[in-house]
């Protein structure tokens, strides 16, 4: 996608001109005449930031809003750093997964259930034939319609020319690559007294909280590019390619850069960066969410809090469950 998404993440208000990519007059056109889908791609957003937050969550970028910015992720996304690749992957693959979904419930009229019941179309070793035992049913999730779905909506403004555009096209694909790469076959028993004399299968999507787990370690491994400028029909080309000559090239679900991330201790929004001044740390981790990382060695401060909470709960006769209400200390560690 571009280099923000709409702060408007609520599938009831979605609409074409909330859309990024408006500026795209191909997007544009694209959401005016598949309208209906408008809720499910406002529900992939949805998803898509809810798992980066979750998967970022006691890291120094712990994809947080700046108040006031129009977009969701402010500035990180004009860097061509891990972060930006992380964003374009997960809310490619929340599209996918979204479409899908919402097709194989029956919400639109334009898509439903895959009545191949072959799974994705990715090579022949992920062919899988019925026999005696089961046999193809329910409903299998259209993925393949998803990404189609999000091949055509997810067009990056910038274009094939320059690098940002390529490593933006890269990293959605990657995104689609890993929901495709992850369905499981899902199948039902049939038979007297539970014996699974025969099993109906479909496919289904790996949950998201699943995708974004991989996803998080395609982060941590990403490919470092560097950018070559070529001439190619009179004009200059960016090409993106591996920086260090030993590795080998980028897989199709791999993610890539070609920026370094800034450290994120300080506030800048012209970075995205809100800084981690505020934070709460975790003193005893020695881990990116500990004091001593979280707070780039600025040190913290600790302040004792006191907190309602139940305690002495017993069971009473019969069937309630009676607590006393007790007051609760603890120690608040936050970044200087």
């Amino acid at each position: 996608m571009g280099t923000g998404y709409t702060a408007n993440l609520e599938p009831a208000d979605m609409e074409c001109t909330s859309i990024p990519g408006l500026r795209n007059e191909k997007v544009l056109r694209f959401c005016q005449s598949n309208i209906e889908m408008m809720p499910s791609v406002a529900e992939g957003a949805r998803i898509g930031f809810f798992e980066c937050q979750v998967q970022f969550e006691g890291r120094r970028w712990n994809c947080s809003t700046i108040d006031g910015d129009e977009s969701v992720f402010g500035n990180v996304l004009n860097i061509g750093s891990r972060e930006t690749a992380f964003v374009n992957s997960i809310l490619a693959a929340g599209l996918v997964h979204s479409i899908s979904r919402s097709c194989a419930r029956g919400d639109h009229l334009s898509c439903g259930c895959d009545r191949r019941h072959k799974g994705p179309q990715l090579g022949s070793d992920l062919e899988i034939v019925p026999n005696d035992t089961w046999h193809w049913g329910g409903c299998s999730e259209d993925v393949r319609y998803g990404v189609r779905f999000s091949r055509d909506f997810l067009i990056p403004q910038d274009l094939t020319y320059r690098a940002r555009g390529q490593m933006n096209r890269h990293n959605n694909e990657a995104g689609r690559q890993v929901v495709l790469n992850n369905m499981e076959l899902k199948c039902k028993c049939h038979g007297i007294s539970g014996s699974c004399e025969l099993k109906t299968c479909w496919w289904q999507m790996a949950s998201f909280r699943k995708l974004g787990n991989i996803l998080k370690v395609k982060y941590d491994s990403a490919a470092e590019m560097a950018v070559k400028v070529m001439r190619e029909h009179r004009a200059n080309k960016e090409v993106l390619e591996p920086r260090y000559s030993h590795f080998k090239d980028p897989t199709l679900d791999d993610l890539i850069y070609f920026e370094r991330s800034p450290d994120y201790c300080q506030y800048n929004p012209s970075v995205g960066s809100l800084g981690t001044v505020g934070r709460e740390c975790n003193l005893t981790s020695h881990g990116i969410d500990g004091c001593e990382l979280l707070c780039c060695g600025r040190g913290h401060n600790t302040q004792t809090v006191i907190r309602d909470d139940r305690c002495d709960c017993r069971f009473v006769w019969c069937c309630d469950v009676v607590c006393r209400k007790c007051q609760i200390s603890y120690e608040l560690y936050t970044c200087k």
